[in-house]
């Protein structure tokens, strides 16, 4: 007998206060936070930035992003990892849009390596929002990882006029190498969303 996924709920306003409770003014802590990485983690430090935006490109104060990453070597916090778990880095953050003035979540890592061969660098993440049936999962992909990106094999059978929503692109402005990716969940810049 073959196990299947728990069917989904549509995500209530509920769910907030034992995963984000900072953005709705709980004095509690996240399990997870924006910080991925402390500052003795081997790689390059990065920034990822950037807003939830609905249907009419108004921005989303109350959505939950969770990501997921590979450190700077490729290796998981995993122990099904065949490289060999890296216990020192989870990978794993999440944040709240709320906790930002301006509705932005935020991210302080490391930049990953390859997780596999003919891979590009990237980052699962996973979004929670109100009116959402289902949490959407998405990647993001680096602008200056062009050579790799071209090769990847997800984003590969992503149609070409769309890749550019998985790709975040690069400033560094604040001293530290930043990506910024909004994620457009629905309308004609809708970001790519993968079936899991």
């Amino acid at each position: 007998m073959a196990l299947k996924q728990t069917p989904s709920q549509t995500v209530g306003p509920f769910f907030a206060y034992g995963l984000t409770p900072e953005q709705y003014g709980y004095d509690l802590t996240s399990v997870a936070d924006g910080m991925v990485r402390d500052d003795s983690t081997a790689g390059t430090h990065i920034r990822i930035e950037g807003r939830v935006l609905d249907g009419q490109g108004e921005v989303v104060s109350d959505a939950m992003i969770e990501i997921w990453q590979a450190d700077a070597q490729g290796r998981y916090a995993h122990p099904d990892d065949p490289r060999g778990s890296n216990a020192d880095f989870t990978g794993l953050g999440r944040q709240g849009t709320g906790t930002d003035p301006q509705s932005r979540f935020r991210f302080d890592t490391v930049k990953p390596g390859s997780a596999a061969e003919g891979s590009a660098p990237h980052i699962s993440l996973i979004v929670f929002a109100r009116g959402l049936p289902s949490h959407a999962y998405t990647r993001i992909y680096f602008a200056d990882e062009a050579a790799a990106n071209a090769t990847d094999p997800v984003l590969s059978q992503v149609p070409a006029e769309r890749r550019e929503t998985l790709i975040a692109s690069r400033t560094d402005e604040s001293g530290v190498p930043t990506y910024c990716f909004d994620i457009h969940l629905q309308g004609n810049s809708e970001t790519v969303f993968f079936d899991v």
